[in-house]
């Protein structure tokens, strides 16, 4: 397997800690909001990462922190007049509420950094005791000059950090880079006691602590989105090396960005979707065929059409299941030459640097054998497992009994909308009859108005 590693910008062979372990680490969620389409992205593609290993005979560990103490949270709860606990607790709750609902697994460690305040600090003192850190009117900063190795990850220079967007200003630092592990409370922020007063932990802390509780000095691999890198990644590597002169993981992995019909990503903009906003339109598989369709290090850009042809997409696998009467089959699976090699491609594509955009066209190809009538049923059918068996590996067909359900609940809504389209022609609301036809042709469902009453059909 190779595996682009952001530390030395190459693809390297991937040789984990332990033999036929991996250890992974992800960034989660700060809770302050619901997470938006573009944390969706990192979400998933770990999730696939995770579920890649372990179908390649991998034990697995995963770690997802959720940060649920920082200034964002802070602001948030203050503004709204709720206790920052209550406030993170909900968004907290609500983050893994819709990351079921992406059909995302959970990890098997989820720690939120309050529940280890004692470590952070012990992590602090550390650093102030093997003069890496210091104290100054109960904030504490690292010393960023005192690490020849800073900016090894970024490729960021000290000397060329200035104050900007990335770099705040602050007369307290030493360095314009130094970065706060400690940060003194305010009146009315939480407080945590610690030698240097009242107050709460840095970000960049929290990380170092709760991935190496679960996984050790040194893990294979640690993640995130691409935005990630510096500072945040580049920090908590900074503290990991300057207590134990090692690296904090041997493979850095990031997702690249997330645009919004061409820009940014932004509140001011009005094109800023949350998780949930998405979900209310479109399926967590559309959603994930989405993103895989794509090489997860590649910008992406959202917009209706894509998403729109993803859920044709993920409906047309679904409906080859369906014709194949795929519920019905036993388990046995005797894969010919043709779906071993088809096997061995989705592998190669994936063995090189996770490329699920050629795993999904090893996909298609082996819906093009279900759909091909010439062929005999078993071969079809066998087909149709090989399907299953490697569209799980990329987190589809979860649950494909509950999607069996699904389409008597739409028929029955989709008659329902006829019947109210029939009482507006009743009433001569022509206006209304047309949009309604509209909208159920958007959404690929095609009426005909007969002498006996209404039919409908799907759009091929």
């Amino acid at each position: 397997m190779l595996i682009y590693n952001t530390a030395t910008h190459k693809k390297e062979t991937f040789v984990p800690i332990e033999a036929g372990k991996v250890k992974l680490y992800a960034c989660g969620p700060t809770v302050y909001d619901f997470f938006h389409i573009g944390n969706a992205r990192a979400f998933l593609f770990f999730d696939v990462m995770r579920r890649y290993f372990e179908y390649r005979g991998y034990d697995v560990t995963y770690v997802q922190n959720i940060t649920d103490i920082e200034d964002k949270i802070i602001a948030r709860s203050i503004e709204e007049g709720i206790p920052y606990d209550q406030f993170a607790s909900h968004y907290a709750d609500a983050f893994l509420q819709d990351s079921k609902a992406l059909g995302i697994k959970p990890p098997h460690h989820q720690p939120r950094a309050t529940e280890f305040m004692a470590e952070i600090i012990a992590l602090i003192e550390e650093l102030i005791k093997r003069g890496y850190a210091y104290e100054v009117e109960g904030d504490v900063y690292f010393d960023t000059s005192k690490l020849p190795e800073y900016g090894s990850l970024s490729g960021k220079r000290i000397e060329d950090q200035k104050v900007g967007a990335r770099v705040a200003e602050n007369l307290l630092k030493r360095n314009p880079t130094d970065f706060t592990l400690w940060k003194r409370s305010k009146p009315g922020e939480p407080v945590w006691q610690s030698p240097w007063g009242e107050g709460r932990p840095g970000w960049h802390s929290e990380c170092v602590v709760m991935s190496q509780h679960y996984l050790g000095e040194t893990f294979d691999i640690h993640g995130g989105g691409v935005d990630l890198v510096f500072p945040h990644h580049e920090n908590e590597l900074a503290q990991a090396r300057a207590i134990s002169g090692k690296p904090l993981a041997n493979y850095w992995v990031h997702n690249g960005f997330l645009n919004i019909e061409g820009e940014k990503m932004s509140k001011s903009l009005d094109n800023f979707f949350t998780a949930r906003d998405i979900l209310r339109q479109h399926s967590a598989e559309a959603i994930r065929f989405f993103f895989l369709s794509k090489h997860y290090r590649s910008p992406i850009d959202f917009n209706r059409e894509i998403i729109e042809e993803s859920e044709r997409a993920v409906g047309n696998f679904r409906q080859s299941l369906k014709e194949i009467d795929f519920l019905s089959l036993d388990e046995s699976f005797e894969p010919n030459d043709q779906l071993q090699k088809l096997e061995a491609e989705f592998q190669a594509g994936m063995d090189d640097d996770f490329n699920s955009a050629k795993a999904i066209a090893v996909l298609f190809e082996i819906n093009s054998l279900i759909r091909n009538r010439q062929l005999p049923t078993p071969e079809r059918q066998n087909a149709a497992k090989m399907l299953v068996k490697l569209g799980r590996v990329l987190g589809f067909f979860q649950n494909l009994e509950a999607a069996e359900e699904l389409p008597d609940q739409s028929k029955q809504l989709i008659e329902l909308i006829i019947k109210y389209r029939a009482q507006a022609r009743a009433d001569k609301n022509w206006a209304l009859s047309d949009l309604i036809r509209a909208d159920l042709a958007a959404l690929g469902i095609e009426l005909k108005d007969t002498a006996t009453g209404v039919e409908w059909s799907y759009k091929e």
